[in-house]
């Protein structure tokens, strides 16, 4: 790759390093410089760049990410677009997450321009959260350091493993004295930590604090299709010989492990009978506090085998114990793993199709269907949502042809007025949590799932990408995807303007994603646009 700095007479196609501003432009840094361009910096009065242009035996850093992101993403994994060199792995499914440590490692120490950063392993997620980013340092990668790379990931590095919601047991051992309260404290402690897992039922059973006593209730409850099973002891256990490993061994069991390097959690017992896991429970699970149980508990649950060298790797990192020496700090604890962001999406559909004449646009047939079928089954297909679909003029016929599309309707009766009502109408209709919406037209039907998905992968208001907007050879389209924070002032249009007028106030905000073909570029405005949009697919009106 050749960095540095650049006259305009040799800067066509190269990578914008630092941002550009002059009079009346804003180019920003990773921009691809086009003809145009160059045109507009030579007009501006610049001379020169910092840039970076691109060598036979570089791929280039968005190619880059997308290749390793694709080999690292396994079962229960979604992949975001790259963008910026960058392209995160969120979980597709609640679960943990199934993390080949090694490996990573491996890619990390291939080459400074290759990075791969995780969630640990066995960490929990819920769906939407990120479990993985992969980001190229520089603009390029080397070729033979990115096939080095592949050549590692012969097999998925980052999974998701789903919960498996079942039936559960639980026995709580008694002794003399002891009051019931303390096995509605068992019950309590564990429906708590499975609830995140779904529908999970208890069996509780109790019993004295005696071998065969725990025997005879684990033995009812595997009769009863529990499993695993979990044992509550009035007394902790502290020893293979002790009562509760004497009761699953009563139950034809076996004891695989007594004991892990977690505190608190240390005197966990790891136990089977056949197929199903007996789990001798520490009384610190009784607490709320994160603990040594609930590493177990979360593997079993997701049907992870947990072996007794498995409790013996869990030493890095189980120091879980607060102590004054070392508190826990609750106030300035890091928040909770990053969700991809909530995109919907606002697909305005009320116009008149006046310069269409006659004819409705988005009901013309395009191979079969209608215009606004198309664009809406592309929206959806980009995996966002909700999908507001905002109808005026001939709203029945809309409908019709949207029917089990799971869109949602807003109709604007006031559509008659401009676009600014139809606006104001589909962001009425969102949902409060969304963090932004694609403003899309409905006669583009080019506008395909793949320039969505690149349009959200750019989008990250906290690094000052919250107005996202396609562009093709340097020229802007639609649709735009604009940040909830502008939602206000978009609520406050009036007439037949739309939201562009942000894009030129807020240009420290708006990020130019480019994309390889003009779909973003072209709408079926007319008769004419129509014809000669059909007329290569053999389409009739």
């Amino acid at each position: 790759m050749i960095f540095g700095e650049l006259t305009l007479k040799e800067a066509e196609g190269a990578i914008l390093a630092h941002s550009v501003r002059a009079p009346g432009l804003l180019y920003k840094k990773g921009r691809v410089l086009s003809a145009r361009d160059i045109a507009a910096l030579q007009k501006a009065g610049v001379e020169k760049i910092f840039a970076a242009k691109l060598e036979p035996e570089d791929v280039a850093e968005d190619l880059a990410a997308g290749m390793l992101a694709n080999a690292c993403a396994g079962n229960h994994i979604e992949r975001g677009a790259a963008f910026t060199g960058r392209a995160n792995l969120f979980a597709g499914a609640d679960g943990i997450a199934m993390i080949d440590r090694a490996r990573v490692d491996r890619i990390n120490l291939i080459d400074e321009s290759l990075t791969i950063a995780t969630v640990a392993p066995y960490e929990p997620l819920e769906k939407g959260q990120m479990a993985a980013t992969i980001k190229i340092i520089p603009f390029s990668a080397p070729r033979a350091k990115v096939e080095e790379a592949l050549a590692v990931l012969h097999t998925p590095l980052v999974q998701i493993a789903p919960w498996r919601p079942r039936r559960v047991g639980l026995v709580s051992t008694l002794l003399a004295g002891s009051g019931k309260n303390l096995a509605d404290k068992n019950i309590q402690a564990l429906t708590g930590r499975l609830a995140p897992m779904g529908d999970c039922p208890v069996t509780a059973l109790t019993c004295a604090h005696d071998a065969g006593e725990i025997a005879r209730m684990i033995r009812q409850l595997m009769a009863a299709h529990c499993a695993p099973i979990f044992i509550f002891g009035a007394s902790a256990i502290v020893d293979r010989r002790d009562v509760i490993p004497q009761g699953i061994r009563g139950a034809g069991g076996e004891v695989l492990h007594l004991g892990m390097p977690v505190d608190p959690g240390n005197l966990l017992l790891l136990g089977r009978v056949g197929e199903t896991p007996v789990i001798g429970v520490p009384s610190c699970a009784r607490s709320p506090k994160l603990n040594g149980f609930d590493w177990v508990l979360q593997r079993l649950m997701a049907d992870v085998p947990v072996v007794a060298e498995d409790l013996m790797r869990m030493g890095a990192g189980g120091l879980l114990k607060e102590i004054p020496s070392r508190p826990q700090p609750r106030a300035a604890r890091a928040p909770a793993t990053r969700k991809a962001p909530r995109i919907a999406a606002v697909v305005l559909a009320a116009g008149r199709s006046e310069r269409m004449g006659a004819r409705n646009k988005l009901l013309e047939k395009i191979g079969g269907e209608s215009l606004i079928t198309h664009v809406v089954a592309h929206i959806t297909g980009a995996r966002v949502a909700p999908c507001i679909v905002v109808t005026g003029h001939e709203e029945e016929a809309v409908r019709e042809a949207l029917e089990g599309a799971g869109v949602i309707f807003a109709h604007n009766p006031d559509y008659a007025s401009g676009l600014s009502a139809s606006l104001r109408t589909g962001l009425k209709a969102l949902p409060p949590d969304v963090d932004g919406a694609l403003i899309c037209l409905g006669d583009m039907p080019d506008v395909r799932a793949d320039h969505l998905k690149k349009l959200t992968a750019a989008f990250d208001p906290t690094e000052g990408r919250a107005i996202c907007v396609p562009t093709h050879k340097g020229k802007r389209g639609n649709p735009v995807l604009f940040s909830a924070q502008f939602f206000p002032e978009m609520m406050a249009l009036s007439g037949d303007s739309g939201a562009k007028h942000l894009t030129g106030e807020y240009a420290d905000q708006v990020c130019e994603v480019a994309m390889e073909d003009a779909g973003v570029l072209l709408d079926l405005d007319t008769p004419q646009a129509m014809a000669a949009y059909l007329k290569p697919r053999g389409a009739a009106n």
